[in-house]
């Protein structure tokens, strides 16, 4: 039973790295859909919720990576803090679905979900602001660029994370002792 929860973990995070590469793509008809819509955070902050912390980080930086290589999406110069705003997104919300025990499993997916939404965006902020901006980041451009036009994005999120996450759970892909 231990091999197939483990296999169906690797093959998650394989489809959820595949869609970090094809819903970018795909998307890219829609004008300023990368912005507004954030494609790959939703594979990412999924993988964490349904696989845990490791595969979640994993997907998280593995997924951006490839899908610059391959598409040149997202570009070089946006791929590091995005690949540490999402390698958080993923670590973050498999580490907090195991721990947040509220009672309830709704509950618990929306604090895990939301958290690492808000400490991904904080990471990704902070790289910018130390590392790859050079002393031009300000706050106005961090709300503007992680909040406000990503907006639409993080209500799909919303929505769609909880809607899948249970379907998965019905269908028996979730390992339930990470609820429990």
């Amino acid at each position: 039973m231990k091999k197939n929860i483990f296999l169906n973990k690797i093959v998650i995070t394989g489809a959820c790295i595949a869609l970090c590469i094809v819903l970018p793509v795909v998307l890219h008809a829609i004008p300023n859909a990368g912005t507004l819509l954030s494609p790959m955070h939703l594979p990412v902050l999924l993988c964490g919720l349904v696989c845990g912390a490791s595969y979640g980080l994993a997907c998280g930086i593995i997924g951006p990576l490839l899908s610059s290589l391959i598409t040149s999406m997202p570009v070089a110069a946006k791929l590091p803090p995005m690949m540490i705003e999402l390698a958080v997104y993923g670590f973050v919300s498999g580490l907090l679905i195991h721990f947040v025990k509220t009672g309830k499993i709704i509950f618990n997916l929306y604090i895990s979900l939301i958290v690492a939404m808000i400490t991904g965006r904080i990471a990704a902020g902070l790289a910018r602001a130390l590392f790859f901006a050079g002393g031009t980041y300000s706050w106005s451009a961090w709300a503007a660029s992680y909040f406000i036009k990503s907006l639409p994005g993080i209500i799909v999120q919303l929505i769609l994370i909880p809607l899948i996450y249970f379907a998965l759970r019905r269908a028996r892909l979730v390992d339930e002792r990470m609820e429990k």
